[in-house]
């Protein structure tokens, strides 16, 4: 589904590089952690980073009822959300040409107050660790308290992708020197049991399928 640009979305500078299809704003986000989230606090800007998940047509933070900036946001404040995913460095024959390979998403709106809190943990531990939830205890009504999630409408978004290789000039072909993609790699390494480990339970299937 292709979802047509609002003015503050149009890309004006590269528009080549934007993604209008929602395949490529839920692909960007599923692969994020965390969201930098700007918005105006007692008439100064603020850009707060928060650990974020993606659930169907909305963007969950997670945060904290001790947190007054969080408050804020809860209160209907207007955000703008974004995250960006690094994946290379353009290698080409001048420094002004060189660039990144990334992929990036901002989406506007205003956020709201999860209600139901524990859907809301578990939609998001599922996200970042999937099988993990139902192998949990339960949360106890004191980190509920604690814990606040906001949910972010994905109604008005952008997409950007840059994912080309050096584009040099043809005067600066001839230069001696190397040009090309370095990709960046993000992964997660061994597995480290923590050193009060009691009962030597094994490392679980689903922690094993996202190591190497």
């Amino acid at each position: 589904m292709t979802v047509p640009p609002s003015g503050r979305t149009r890309l004006r500078r590269l528009p080549e590089k934007a993604a209008a299809d929602l395949a490529s704003l839920h692909a960007v986000l599923d692969a994020a952690r965390v969201a930098h989230v700007a918005f105006v606090h007692d008439g100064h800007p603020v850009n707060v980073p928060v650990a974020c998940a993606r659930e169907g047509d909305r963007l969950l933070l997670h945060g904290s009822t001790g947190s007054r900036l969080f408050r804020t946001l809860a209160d209907g404040a207007a955000v703008c959300a974004t995250v960006t995913l690094l994946d290379g460095m353009v290698l080409a024959r001048s420094a002004f040409e060189s660039s990144m390979h990334y992929r990036s998403a901002m989406v506007f709106g205003v956020a709201t107050v999860v209600e139901d809190k524990e859907a809301a943990l578990r939609a998001m531990s599922e996200a970042w660790m999937p099988g993990r939830w139902e192998t949990l205890r339960a949360p106890r009504a004191k980190e509920l308290a604690a814990t606040l999630v906001l949910t972010l409408p994905l109604d008005e978004w952008s997409v950007k992708i840059s994912d080309g290789d050096p584009d040099d000039p043809p005067e600066d072909l001839d230069e001696p020197v190397w040009a090309g993609v370095l990709p960046i790699v993000s992964s997660y390494g061994e597995a480290r049991p923590a050193p009060d480990l009691r009962g030597d339970p094994p490392l679980p299937a689903y922690v094993a399928s996202w190591t190497p």
